[in-house]
């Protein structure tokens, strides 16, 4: 069946709980590639529990309502889904253990014509259980490539980061290892793609790719390590366009612009100069 506009916009998402513990912290910093460097200290303070930081970008796995392309009343065509947008805002900086509750809306579906897909915009806002207080905002555009044409209304779609016409004003190299996407995948995204050879083959790629949102954690890290000396506090918003993707055990260069507290940045494979993510836009304290 086709999507239904109304419907999808008057859907009801159940709020998801999660406890989470320094493990599961320390498993995610993993996934995303930080210590390949026993020596590197800066690192080792997101992956070993001695006074354990956390990544910002972690925000993206918390509270997580399960794939909303995958529910048999949306009338979406989930083989031919991908994830086309990612940001977060961190109202306070993510602590070493908790449990939190995240309540998804859909904020808007665009139809994009026949052949040409439908966008689903989403808002999640991730909050303590206990307290009640605001933790973390995470949207995300979900590109249904198979679903274009289905009569919504006419909408336009918002306009991408611009990306600043000089060079950049500083990049970050960071290689990701051979193994990282089954590491990844741990921290909650089960999808094949990314661990089946067959499935990958069947899908158009010559092997498991690495998840897009792994490659977002990547850049996150180069940011933090740049920009921000390695302190969370510092991230206060963090979004990209995903537009290619990474092999794993590929180099991924984070470019990034800073024009004041605003950050822009791409990631390129260096392998095959190929961006992976576009438009990015952060934001940072001073």
């Amino acid at each position: 069946m086709p999507i239904a506009y109304d419907q999808l916009m008057a859907m009801q998402i159940e709020p998801a709980e999660q406890a989470y513990e320094p493990k599961d912290c320390m498993l995610y910093a993993l996934g995303v590639g930080l210590g390949h460097d026993p020596l590197n200290e800066d690192e080792l303070a997101f992956v070993y529990e001695k006074n354990l930081k956390v990544l910002p970008t972690m925000a993206t796995v918390l509270g997580h309502t399960g794939s909303l392309a995958q529910r048999s009343d949306t009338g979406i065509n989930w083989l031919m889904v991908v994830n086309g947008e990612q940001g977060f805002t961190l109202h306070r900086p993510l602590t070493g253990r908790g449990v939190v509750i995240g309540r998804t809306k859909i904020v808007e579906v665009v139809d994009k014509g026949a052949g040409k897909g439908a966008l689903i915009f989403t808002e999640r806002a991730i909050s303590d259980k206990t307290s009640g207080a605001p933790i973390a905002t995470v949207t995300q555009t979900i590109f249904c490539r198979g679903d274009g044409g289905f009569g919504g209304p006419p909408r336009q779609t918002p306009p991408p980061h611009p990306m600043p016409a000089r060079a950049p004003d500083v990049v970050c190299d960071l290689g990701t290892r051979p193994e990282m996407a089954l590491i990844y995948r741990l921290s909650g995204d089960y999808n094949p793609l990314h661990a089946e050879p067959a499935f990958a083959k069947a899908a158009g790629y010559e092997r498991p790719i690495l998840h897009g949102l792994g490659t977002f954690g990547v850049s996150g890290h180069a940011l933090l390590k740049t920009m921000c000396g390695y302190d969370p506090a510092r991230l206060v918003s963090f979004a990209g366009r995903f537009s290619g993707p990474v092999l794993p055990g590929e180099t991924i260069r984070t470019e990034m612009w800073q024009d004041g507290t605003i950050m822009s940045f791409r990631a390129r494979v260096l392998e095959r100069d190929v961006i992976a993510i576009n438009h990015g836009r952060a934001e940072v304290r001073s």
